[in-house]
This record gives C-alpha cells, sequence and structure tokens, in this order.
C-alpha cells in the first residue's frame, strides 16, 4: 500500500532536468549553484560540508546525495581541506504538478552512500555519458534520468523513515491507507471515524499516529490537501474563483477565501490574478 500511494504521488509531481555538470570544487571553496533552483548534488570524489539552518556542519561524503527540491537558499555547501567532484543536476516542478505537494517537502534530503547500495555510483556515470556524448535524444535521456533520481532518492528517504509530511505517512501502512483515501478522492467530506476504519485503527490511536508522522491532523491535511488542488486550478484557470472554491468542497467563496489566505498568506482571487486572470466570482 505504501509503495502503491508514493507511485500515486509521484506521478502527480512532475518535473524537467536540463542540466547536468561535474564540478571540480577547491579545498574551502563553496559548490556553485543558484540558490533558489532545485538541484541533486552526487559527490564522487573527496568531503563537503554542509552549514545552514542553524545546524551543525555535517559531513557529505563521496557517493553521498543531496536534494534541494526549492533550492539550496541558506545552506552552505563547500569542499573539506581537500578538493572535491560533485555532479550537480538541475531541474524544476513542472507547472501542472501540485505545488502543495512539492512544498511538503522538505528542503534538504540527504541520503548517505551507505543507504544507497551504490545505485548513486551507476547514475552519476550515465548522467555524466549523456552529458559528454551529445547524441540525438541527449535531453530527454537527461531529463528522464534526473526524474529517475529524484523518484528513487525519495523512495530511500521513505524507506529510510527520517520523513515528515505525506512521505512521513507512508512509512506506517496503516497510515497510508488513510492517506490513499484522502489522495485518491479529495473531494470527499472525510471524517476521523471513517478514515480510522479505513486505517484499522481506533480513531483516537488513529489521531495521534497521524499526527505524529504526517505533522497535521488528518482533517487538517485534507483541507491543506485540498487548498493545494485548489491552488493548482487558480493558476492554470481552470474556472472562476468561487466555482474553484466550490468544487474544493467549499460552501460559499468566502469561505473558500478566508482559508485559502490562512493557508498561502493571500486571497484566491490574487493567486487568480497572478497568472492572468481578473478574478471574478
Amino acid at each position: 500500500m505504501s509503495g502503491d500511494l508514493l507511485s500515486h504521488v509521484l506521478a502527480q509531481i512532475r518535473l524537467t532536468g536540463d542540466h547536468v555538470v561535474a564540478q571540480e570544487v577547491a579545498a574551502g571553496d563553496a559548490l556553485d549553484v543558484a540558490s533558489d533552483e532545485a538541484n541533486i548534488a552526487v559527490v564522487t570524489a573527496g568531503t563537503l560540508y554542509l552549514e545552514g539552518h542553524d545546524q551543525p556542519p555535517v559531513t557529505i561524503a563521496t557517493g553521498d546525495l543531496l536534494l534541494f527540491p526549492r533550492g539550496c537558499g541558506a545552506f552552505r555547501v563547500s569542499a573539506a581541506d581537500q578538493p572535491a567532484t560533485v555532479v550537480v543536476c538541475r531541474f524544476w516542478f513542472d507547472p501542472e504538478s501540485l505545488r502543495g505537494m512539492v512544498m511538503a517537502l522538505p528542503p534538504l534530503i540527504h541520503i548517505r552512500r551507505a543507504e544507497t547500495d551504490g545505485w548513486t555510483d551507476g547514475i552519476s556515470h550515465f548522467l555524466l555519458i549523456e552529458t559528454i556524448d551529445a547524441q540525438p535524444g541527449a535531453a530527454l535521456m537527461i531529463s528522464r534520468l534526473i526524474d529517475l533520481v529524484v523518484i528513487r532518492t525519495l523512495r530511500s528517504w521513505v524507506q529510510q523513515g527520517h520523513s515528515s509530511g505525506w512521505l512521513g505517512g507512508l512509512s506506517d501502512a496503516r497510515i497510508a491507507r488513510a492517506l490513499k483515501a484522502i489522495h485518491e478522492k479529495p473531494m470527499q467530506r472525510w471524517s476521523i471515524p471513517v478514515l480510522a476504519t479505513i486505517a484499522g485503527m481506533s480513531r483516537s490511536s488513529f489521531c495521534e499516529r497521524f499526527t505524529a508522522l504526517v505533522g497535521r491532523s488528518p482533517l487538517r491535511y485534507q483541507n491543506e490537501w485540498r487548498l493545494g488542488l485548489a491552488r493548482d486550478m487558480l493558476s492554470r484557470r481552470d474556472a472562476r474563483v468561487g466555482e474553484i472554491g466550490l468544487r474544493v468542497g467549499y460552501v460559499s467563496e468566502a469561505a473558500f477565501s478566508r482559508a485559502y489566505k490562512e493557508l498561502f498568506g493571500h486571497a484566491p482571487r490574487v493567486e487568480y490574478a497572478l497568472h492572468g486572470g481578473a478574478g471574478p466570482g
């Protein structure tokens, strides 16, 4: 069940990769990546230090992988006392992907080589081959390979049990059943008793376990999931603001606007207008 849900979720997070390069990082120098672009970095030689977000420095050894879903931001990745070689892959999430799911990912995922069975070595090799040998179809191959790396990284992250949010729920088969129901029928008005029955748990145990793994209560998660769907509909201008609110289960545009602003910090009309719509109800 967990694997099925992961496939269901990842199928809706589409991405495109367009850039792979092997960087030589001199001792003490920082890795050269844009702070606001999604990146994967695989260390193929040497050692890196990761600093930022008020955390003590973390050692990134040869064969380790770093995934920055929303860019490295305040993180600084630098070579230790010896030069290092890093394969860097740049990508972006396609506009039709559910941004709520993307934003639920942690700012950094670190996969150690010991946790990969060596697959980072193989994928780095293939990425570099496609970069060096510019054969017809190379751009598509690079994009598909980066897609594969992201999926494999997220799967490893789930299997290790370190994940949070919707990924964290996948580590428990019972909670995964409830998550799968919410994801497959997001507009249904789920109740705690029904979701607990799907999970095969008592209501109190279900709520406690769901909140501990996912980081929010079941009903709050469902509400944020629906608002995430609404945000994507607004960005695509699928319908007028009021109609989108009704589609995701709100009885009035006013109620929809209040909930949307509370979660995203601005009204749905603002989101609609940012993508070229006038936003009439």
